[in-house]
């Protein structure tokens, strides 16, 4: 056994991101899980990210809920490739309009929008899997937390936490 003066000594040195990457083990082996039934969460805990099966040929490539935890807020999330299925464009959207809506509509419940990252353990960065690959064991979504603050999800009753940019793999739903 260590002393604990060493012990301190020998983490004080240690790299702060190698220490998130120690305190936060991913639940599940990412390859184990299939990108259309991975579940993640960020740093805090806070928010959820839930992928669902598509089951049907669309534009859209990959389908998701955000839950804000402790409240019963949940967004619907798509992702689409873009033409050379090298970028996953994501967009998170909340009490958007049924039917036929305009632009505008799109526009105004739309929560976030950018590209969809995938990281595996060691931070290499691709294009979110699609469906029936193995889940990324990490998600970076650009500026989620701050668009969140800015959009009709954020307010008393609704998210009042703002999430990190990085949701690790939490489970796989079966």
């Amino acid at each position: 056994m260590m002393p604990a003066r060493t012990m301190m000594t020998k983490l004080a040195s240690t790299p702060l991101v190698t220490l998130a990457w120690a305190v936060a083990p991913v639940a599940v082996q990412a390859e184990e899980c299939a990108q259309e039934k991975a579940v993640y969460v960020d740093m805090d805990n806070a928010y959820e990210l839930r992928f669902e099966p598509m089951g049907s040929e669309s534009s859209v490539s990959n389908r998701f809920k955000l839950a804000v935890r402790n409240t019963n807020i949940v967004a619907d999330g798509i992702v689409m490739r873009t033409d050379d299925h090298l970028r996953a464009d994501g967009r998170i959207m909340f009490e958007c309009p049924e039917g036929d809506v305009t632009g505008a509509d799109l526009r105004a419940c739309t929560v976030w929008q950018g590209m969809v990252y995938a990281s595996d353990l060691k931070g290499h960065i691709r294009a979110l899997p699609a469906e029936g690959e193995s889940a990324a064991d990490r998600l970076f979504l650009p500026a989620l937390g701050p668009s969140i603050q800015k959009s009709s999800l954020w307010g008393k009753g609704k998210a009042t936490v703002a999430p990190w940019d990085v949701l690790s793999l939490k489970g796989c739903n079966q």
